[in-house]
């Protein structure tokens, strides 16, 4: 099995951002958001269930999931979240398992937003946490997804805290400053983790 570093953040800490810069140093990058679009993209056996479930309302014209309608949905109904999760959880775990295994660089970047809420940091050799403050969160998402602040504040109060992020944490990117601060941050644990890669072989 590959070495697995997992990269998690809150919304709008810039996961992306940092993914992007291990790619750059050759890395694998597996993204478990990618994987969740993947599992339920047209002619998938699972958008079938979700439209089954739900009714035809759950499609758009171009017959892709109406992901904004799904997400009310099981946001107002804890049944519907659970049976939801329960349908998407082994198909994202099962690709992903594959997408690491296949992974050819020396160590691979697991890309997890959830990874705490999920109890997933057991499937990862180590944590990295791209650390943001609250405000900075918040700001970044409101900018990024047109989204009132009330919604962006639902979706935090819905994620793990910053602190139950940080204890879980082996590393941490302060994400807090200028996105130019960030190359050299992942250059340095870039380093890091090929030596814990080559003596974990």
């Amino acid at each position: 099995m590959t070495y697995t570093v997992a990269l998690t953040g809150g919304i709008g800490s810039g996961k992306s951002t940092v993914a992007d810069e291990f790619a750059q140093q050759g890395i694998t990058v597996v993204d478990a958001d990618i994987i969740a679009r993947q599992v339920v993209a047209p002619g998938q056996d699972a958008l079938q269930a979700i439209v089954q479930r739900f009714g035809p309302t759950m499609l758009l014209p171009d017959g892709s999931l109406h992901r904004a309608l799904l997400r009310q949905r099981i946001f107002s109904c804890d049944d519907d979240k659970r049976w939801l999760n329960a349908l998407l959880h082994p198909l994202i775990h099962t690709e992903t398992r594959r997408q690491l295994e296949a992974a050819h660089s020396p160590y691979a970047l697991w890309v997890v937003p959830l990874l705490v809420e999920n109890h997933l940091q057991r499937h990862a050799d180590r944590v990295l946490l791209v650390d943001v403050s609250r405000e900075t969160q918040l700001t970044r998402t409101l900018a990024r997804d047109g989204i009132s602040r009330q919604q962006a504040e639902n979706i935090l109060a819905s994620q793990a805290t910053r602190e139950q992020r940080l204890a879980c944490a082996d590393d941490i990117i302060d994400n807090n400053g200028m996105p130019q601060q960030i190359a050299p941050r992942v250059a340095a644990l870039h380093h890091r983790y090929l030596q814990l890669a080559a003596s974990a072989t």
